[in-house]
């Protein structure tokens, strides 16, 4: 039986990694390009136990991506699949530990599947940045709407799995709104809502009500420089590069669930 750190770290890149391959082949030009026209089934999964497994799949059509948690059971094939022989193997080959780690390739049409694999391949160079300074202004933009997506849908995850800091919170939490924003630019935007115990992530501006706790940044540069660990979170405050709007101890409560996420999935 996998442990709760196994099963926590898998569902981190299940349902907050993995998920940012829809937003990668929308927002880079080449990768948009070749998914025109394309009808796709794709999936990746990992064996639980000998009867069980943790999946997520791909259904595009006409190059437009949705991804749904757990396995494909339509009535398609499906054109390629990454298959794990255990959750472990699953989490170490997302940290970058290669070696004899390799998934079963199950793969019904290869063209297909090398434009999928054109897609991981790009999110790991992506996730895999350490430099703020290092990117262009469009490579951050899209890099702090990954991380936003990662971070909001990880924490709303690890809660629905009963993570006992995170539930804990969530459980004594009314119903409050927790974003993350950079300015000017409202298409890197995302959010999580908290309610009794449980919780959604969202992408894009929450809009039933000003969010109870938003964490802004004055630009996609400052913003990598906390989501990459290189900044200095209370010099960047005093120089409004970091806006925290809501009381700092909330600041302080989703940035230690911000660090759990970052930890569980490096």
């Amino acid at each position: 039986m996998p442990s709760d750190e196994t099963r926590y770290t898998n569902k981190v890149f299940m349902a907050g990694a993995l998920p940012l391959l829809k937003t990668i082949a929308a927002d880079v030009p080449e990768l948009k390009k070749k998914f025109e026209g394309v009808d796709a089934i794709y999936q990746v999964s990992a064996k639980v136990n000998a009867e069980d497994k943790e999946a997520v799949h791909f259904i595009i059509e006409n190059g437009e991506w949705t991804v749904k948690l757990g396995e494909y059971l339509g009535q398609k094939k499906i054109d390629a699949e990454l298959a794990f022989s255990s959750m472990e193997k699953m989490n170490d080959f997302m940290k970058g530990k290669v070696a004899n780690l390799l998934p079963a390739l199950k793969i019904k049409n290869l063209g297909k599947f090398v434009k999928f694999i054109q897609v991981l391949l790009k999110m790991s160079d992506l996730l895999g940045i350490k430099d703020p300074d290092a990117v262009d202004d469009k490579t951050a933009v899209l890099l702090c709407k990954l991380y936003f997506y990662l971070l909001s849908s990880g924490i709303s995850q690890l809660n629905k799995m009963g993570h006992p800091a995170i539930h804990e919170w969530a459980l004594k939490s009314p119903d409050r709104c927790y974003q993350w924003e950079v300015l000017g630019h409202p298409e890197c935007t995302a959010y999580m809502r908290v309610k009794a115990g449980k919780s959604r992530a969202g992408r894009g501006e929450y809009k039933r009500a000003k969010p109870f706790f938003n964490m802004k940044f004055d630009c996609p540069k400052s913003a990598l420089m906390i989501l990459l660990g290189t900044g200095d979170m209370f010099q960047m405050t005093a120089n409004q590069q970091l806006i925290m709007d809501g009381g700092p101890e909330f600041g302080v409560q989703i940035g230690d669930f911000m660090m759990l996420v970052g930890e569980l999935a490096s």
